[in-house]
């Protein structure tokens, strides 16, 4: 409990260094902290899915992508959610994107392993072919361009300003899948995970518990979604393409799954290395890559493994110095 405790102390202080430190840095800096927010999200739900339940969803951009287009279309084609019907905007984007995932449950969650991971593919890539042809909606290939973002007695122009605007939605949103984890229905989650004919054959409805997960992991990346459309100023069929759920999924393993706070680092790390090392090499990919195939290899539990891994090695340091000193002739 005590460690517990002190882990959530060191995250609290980490969020309030960067709530401070962020905003007195340059203008390129906001912005890739408040596009790494916008995604932190939706790498946390990925966490959710993957960490927490056992499920590995390549479909996570679809819910990504569609709050993101109602955002934009909205904004766009009917003027609305540029004053304070933004907050509505929020809650629809929600909704569709936990719709979306309650209808694709219906297909994916009775499936396990691959063809879980197979099945949530090919459903990203329905949402994905459906913004590339639709183009008297999506814009097709050209995608939609927001004109400005929402004024509702808190000018969100302000990069400062929207800055903290998105802060607020990802420590809400951490917080809350933080309070689900530790929750009952959490625990029941991990126990799946684990093993779920052993929760099965304690009377659990294993299949109800991970539609729900999933559900409220659409959700989020449905929330996600919204923010990102007005962090990017820009939605296109490359918000809902595949790479997008891998490198949700990637910056998950990176970090740590089962952890959350392991899904924002991942999410920091890749956002940083790709903006600096795209201006320094244009083999830029190829570096990143390395940094996932090390880290598979490596710390397959991710960065958040590290003191884990740490504490093991000098307890197994301690024990075989105690071997040695038992064996050792008087």
């Amino acid at each position: 409990m005590a460690s517990q405790q002190i882990k959530i102390l060191m995250v609290a202080i980490a969020l309030v260094a960067f709530v401070f430190i962020v905003p007195q840095s340059g203008s390129f800096v906001i912005l890739l902290a408040t596009r790494a927010m916008a995604f932190g999200i939706l790498a946390m739900s990925v966490d959710l899915l993957l960490g927490y339940t056992g499920m590995s969803s390549m479909g996570q951009a679809a819910y990504f992508g569609v709050g993101a287009y109602l955002t934009a279309v909205l904004a766009t084609k009917f003027h609305f959610g540029m004053g304070w019907d933004f907050w509505l905007v929020v809650v629809l984007g929600i909704l569709i994107g936990a719709g979306l995932a309650a209808l694709f449950g219906l297909f994916a969650v009775r499936a396990g392993g691959v063809y879980f991971l197979m099945i949530t593919l090919a459903l990203g890539q329905c949402v994905w072919g459906l913004a590339y042809r639709w183009n008297s909606l999506t814009g097709g290939d050209n995608g939609i361009n927001l004109s400005g973002r929402p004024n509702f007695g808190l000018d969100l122009g302000n990069e400062v300003i929207f800055f903290y605007l998105v802060f607020g939605f990802f420590a809400v949103s951490m917080l809350m899948m933080y309070v689900l984890v530790r929750s009952p229905f959490g625990q029941s989650l991990a126990g799946i995970r684990e093993r779920e004919l052993r929760m099965q054959i304690l009377g659990y409805n294993t299949w109800l518990h991970k539609y729900i997960a999933f559900i409220i992991a659409g959700g989020f990346g449905g929330l996600a979604g919204v923010l990102w459309a007005h962090t990017n100023g820009h939605v296109s069929p490359e918000t809902v393409v595949l790479t997008t759920s891998v490198d949700a999924l990637l910056m998950v393993v990176l970090g740590g799954a089962g952890t959350l706070i392991g899904a924002t680092i991942g999410t920091a790390i890749v956002f940083g290395l790709r903006e600096y090392l795209s201006t320094l090499v244009p083999w830029w990919q190829y570096a990143l890559g390395g940094v996932y195939v090390l880290t598979i290899l490596y710390l397959p539990m991710g960065l958040m493994g590290i003191p884990s891994r740490l504490r093991q090695r000098f307890a197994q340091g301690k024990n075989e110095d105690s071997k040695k000193l038992a064996t050792k002739p008087s």
